[in-house]
């Protein structure tokens, strides 16, 4: 899979955000000529800056919801493979800003697709969605991709929503050597995320501040997972599209071990250990709907894709705890990123 990605010219939308940073960090060392369309860090900090992530890769600054600057940018570069990561991409912020939320994560969507399609050149595209664009049922099983989407609040809705205009036009207009297809992926965790009203983020920036964090629903259920698992299943999911084409067409899931779906508390009483001094409590306040039990169902990755978790929630928290106390003691942080880079590719190597 890694020796793929040599020289091949990548679009990748929304690469200063955490997910983005991480990937355009790893295409880069990958060998790949990584183009980025973002609007700037959407926080400060950011892992864009920390880890230097500009240094090496194109670095192209844009609006999604432009889709004229899009198409230009798009048709400039003459990507091979584009892979779609911009969104507005927390369930709270968008319930006070719905009308930006649709429009960055349905219209936006619309927009990469369209400059995607004429644009020239293109073989793959992956539009990465979330696990919350399932219809949640509350149910104890994992959603598969074949369940229904749907969703209860305006993020989870408009993800969906994605996942539907993506499905449309995969079937309407890249039927002439364009391979379109869709991930969903788990709760990511790592280093480097400092997006509000998010556990980790949250507990992390109390661990540095040295103060106890307030956790909302600690009984929900997630299906927590390093960034770099659902990362290295998008890097082969498009592999497989620009080799295979139409073949890998679909929706995929992209999450981890069941046993790694855990409670809030589960994961508040980790990283408590991790971090001596970290505590939490609950908050009482009243806060908007979110789902109680979520988790995905990848046994369809593992059958057709040969993608499967490789690194264990313990270690991906360990490894979280690791990159944020580096950070606190002033380290190198690109050096670091780029250390749990290649620990995770010997990973790789090691489990086939």
């Amino acid at each position: 899979m890694l020796e793929f990605w040599r020289g091949k010219r990548v679009f990748l939308t929304g690469h200063t955000g955490f997910k983005g940073s991480w990937l355009a960090l790893w295409l880069h060392r990958l060998g790949a000529h990584v183009m980025g369309f973002s609007l700037e860090p959407p926080t400060q900090p950011n892992l864009f800056q920390i880890a230097s992530v500009y240094d090496g890769i194109t670095d192209l600054r844009g609006d999604i919801r432009d889709l004229e600057t899009l198409k230009s940018a798009m048709s400039t570069q003459r990507p091979e493979i584009v892979i779609h990561m911009a969104a507005q991409s927390l369930v709270r912020p968008a319930y006070a800003q719905p009308v930006e939320t649709y429009a960055t994560n349905v219209m936006g969507t619309v927009h990469v697709l369209e400059a995607a399609r004429q644009a020239g050149g293109v073989r793959a595209v992956l539009v990465v969605t979330t696990d919350k664009c399932y219809e949640n049922r509350e149910w104890a099983w994992g959603y598969r991709e074949n369940d229904p989407m749907g969703g209860h609040d305006p993020y989870s809705s408009s993800k969906a929503c994605a996942e539907l205009v993506t499905a449309a036009y995969r079937r309407s207009f890249m039927n002439d050597g364009v391979a379109v297809a869709s991930a969903r992926a788990g709760n990511v965790i790592g280093g480097g995320d400092w997006a509000q009203d998010r556990l980790l983020p949250d507990m992390m920036r109390a661990a540095i501040d040295g103060c106890a964090v307030y956790i909302r629903n600690p009984g929900a259920i997630r299906p927590w997972q390093h960034v770099l698992e659902p990362l290295s299943g998008y890097l082969a999911l498009a592999e497989r599209l620009y080799t295979d084409g139409t073949q890998y067409a679909e929706g995929w899931n992209f999450g981890p071990a069941e046993d790694d779906a855990k409670t809030v508390e589960w994961i508040a009483g980790q990283i408590a250990a991790l971090w001596p001094g970290m505590g939490w409590e609950k908050d009482a306040g009243v806060h908007p709907h979110e789902a109680q039990y979520l988790k995905l169902d990848c046994s369809k990755v593992r059958a057709y894709l040969g993608w499967r978790p490789r690194l264990p929630l313990a270690a991906g928290l360990d490894w979280t705890v690791q990159w944020y106390r580096a950070y606190q003691a002033g380290a190198d942080m690109r050096t670091l990123t780029e250390q749990q880079l290649e620990d995770y590719q010997a990973l790789i190597k090691a489990m086939g």
